[in-house]
């Protein structure tokens, strides 16, 4: 009989989780891997819900969240965490997704313990270290670090050659949110929240670091406008529980009738909402990716980008946290038929639903 790998996968946000579970279940369904799944729970309660609708039970927990955490706390923590669970846990390779904290700390703690790392959605750039932050950094170090660079584009795959990552070390698999989309697309989804179907929705997130302070403000101003220019339109705002987003999204936009602020919102029914909305103002990676596939613009509120293919293929635009581009890129597609046509031809650059698969194939391979 042969002997089965251990193929430990990590997780600690909800975007992590999402991007992770085809993988994770794909895995589990082949012979040769034994999956042991970890969550960091970088994030919780955000964490906890994804897991629970791919049903996936973490085997190890590190509950390593805390209120309002600094970062250099967090990875310090999660060092020593990890370096214990490698020498338990003794893995063959290690999967991780994307650009958190997490992922760059549990790449750090197997080049140490010289376990070689699987590194999901590799090679996405901005070449500003400061934007996104700390995201840009984390992903880097990973990607220096990893063994087998899956890549969701092949300008993600151009950018890790740029680095001199060598070339066999790199495939280009699309993204595995795209898999986890049209899993949970196919589904009769709620969103749960009293909305009028009669009404056209818009629907938001804001989230980054980098907007703390005087640009969340900028960007809460905006959509106060907008609510205000629009009153036939609805505004649905899950509010990050995080206080820099938090408190001043309920100060500014708690008294705007058109504007509905709730808790986030779990994953299905947020693809629920995005398939519901007319329109996306988000900072997020991944809605960056999910909307354009289900044909909805977005209005990105960040200056720069690391998913360039959307923005190049004209279905994303990126209007920063500036107050003036916002309302009027917003107003633009609210108004212009045409313009809003152009925008949402649903015209997905990341993937066809394939690439766990084409991950679980390599790594399958290369054991065999």
């Amino acid at each position: 009989m042969v002997q089965k790998k251990s193929v430990l996968c990590v997780v600690g946000t909800r975007p992590e989780a999402i991007k992770m579970a085809p993988v994770i279940l794909a895995l589990k369904n082949e012979p040769w891997a034994q999956v042991r799944v970890l969550a960091t729970a970088q994030h919780r309660n955000m964490l906890d819900q994804v897991l629970n609708f791919f049903g996936i039970t973490p085997d190890i927990d590190l509950d390593i969240m805390r209120p309002n955490q600094a970062l250099t706390t967090l990875t310090a923590r999660l060092l020593l965490e990890m370096d214990q669970v490698l020498l338990n846990e003794k893995p063959d390779v290690v999967l991780v997704q994307g650009d958190t904290t997490t992922v760059m700390t549990v790449a750090l703690a197997c080049f140490y313990h010289r376990i070689p790392i699987g590194h999901v959605e590799a090679g996405l750039r901005t070449w500003d270290m400061q934007n996104p932050f700390p995201e840009e950094a984390n992903r880097v170090i990973a990607g220096k670090l990893a063994r087998w660079h899956f890549a969701p584009t092949e300008g993600s795959r151009q950018n890790l050659l740029r680095e001199g990552m060598p070339d066999k070390d790199i495939l280009v698999t699309g993204n595995t949110v795209i898999d986890a989309l049209l899993m949970t697309a196919a589904k009769d989804l709620q969103i749960g929240i009293d909305l009028d179907p009669q009404k056209r929705l818009v629907l938001i997130t804001s989230h980054r670091r980098e907007n703390f302070g005087a640009p969340f403000r900028e960007i809460c101003r905006a959509l106060q406008t907008l609510a205000a220019n629009n009153p036939d339109v609805q505004f649905l705002y899950p509010v990050h529980p995080n206080p820099n987003v938090k408190d001043v999204a309920h100060e500014v936009l708690g008294d705007s009738p058109n504007i509905r602020l709730c808790e986030p919102l779990d994953y299905a029914p947020f693809v629920a909402a995005m398939k519901q909305a007319y329109l996306i103002i988000s900072d997020s990676g991944g809605v960056q990716e999910e909307a354009p596939a289900l044909g909805k613009p977005v209005l990105v509120l960040r200056e720069e980008t690391e998913r360039p293919e959307a923005v190049e293929q004209g279905v994303v635009k990126l209007v920063g946290p500036n107050y003036e581009r916002i309302v009027t890129e917003a107003q633009r597609l609210l108004d212009d038929e045409a313009a809003y046509r152009d925008m949402a031809r649903g015209i997905s650059p990341y993937g066809d639903g394939l690439a766990s698969g084409r991950i679980v194939k390599t790594l399958r391979e290369h054991f065999s």
